[in-house]
């Protein structure tokens, strides 16, 4: 199939990390993308990278998505081009570290925004553009932190907490439709989240236990185009998240207090 008759990625995120993977990932198997993140001057050394490697054709649109009516802007671009979306990649998210009454309210709000509503937005002002594909995808980019209460990051855990049920939940609506949905929950990723959440002082740790975003990257898009309703790679992960439903939750939120409290 010719890359002029598949229907562009969308994806957010897209200049760093998880996103930026996929967006690799995605142009070697012969889409185009859409490529969203705040920063222009990486999302177009991007899109350069990926037309001279693979050809691929990958329109940007820098823009912040913390900020409200963000996802109104993607999508009048989308419509504006007239691009027609086949998969939407819900990546972009970040994490704030620290005690809830500590942390600046406009940092937290700022990432409810952008790990939630800008997922439900897009999910939902694109839905008519992907339902006129033969086959659609939407890949919401989870966390193992949604199914566990993590004190000093409250918020992060519960926002990818309602992405998860979100998800489950759209899946199902979906079932009977042309529109599949896939929630992909990695654990730690040598991402640089964790410098963003002021979480340094635990590099050391994460480096024994970080995935490469290549490797997940690779695993999000099989469990995408594998139709997979929710997926976490890594035994490890696997192992944590089995121990969430069976061991008590004040014992799995004190462990989890114990090694974010620095």
């Amino acid at each position: 199939m010719s890359e002029e008759t598949k229907a562009y990625a969308l994806i957010t995120g897209a200049s760093k990390g998880i996103g930026k993977s996929i967006a690799y990932e995605l142009a070697k198997q012969g889409y185009p993308l859409l490529l969203v993140a705040r920063s222009g001057e990486e999302l177009k050394t991007l899109s350069d990278d990926l037309h001279a490697k693979y050809g691929t054709i990958a329109p940007i649109f820098p823009i912040d998505l913390s900020i409200k009516e963000a996802s109104l802007k993607v999508v009048d671009w989308v419509k504006m081009n007239n691009y027609p979306v086949g998969i939407l990649v819900n990546n972009a998210g970040y994490g704030v570290w620290g005690d809830f009454s500590h942390s600046p309210l406009s940092n937290q709000l700022g990432m409810m925004q952008l790990n939630m509503n800008a997922v439900v937005e897009l999910s939902h002002l694109l839905m008519p553009i992907l339902s006129k594909e033969k086959q659609a995808y939407i890949l919401n980019i989870c966390s193992t932190a949604a199914y566990q209460a993590v004190p000093t990051l409250a918020i992060y855990s519960a926002t990818k907490a309602f992405i998860l049920s979100f998800t489950r939940a759209l899946r199902f609506e979906l079932a009977k439709t042309s529109i599949s949905v896939t929630c992909f929950s990695p654990g730690p990723v040598d991402t640089g989240f964790a410098a963003r959440a002021g979480l340094s002082a635990l590099n050391k740790m994460a480096e024994k236990f970080n995935m490469q975003p290549d490797k997940v990257a690779k695993m999000a898009v099989k469990a995408m185009f594998g139709k997979k309703s929710e997926v976490i790679p890594g035994f490890t992960n696997i192992i944590s998240v089995y121990a969430n439903r069976i061991l008590p939750k004040a014992f799995i939120e004190k462990t989890a207090a114990g090694i974010y409290k620095i």
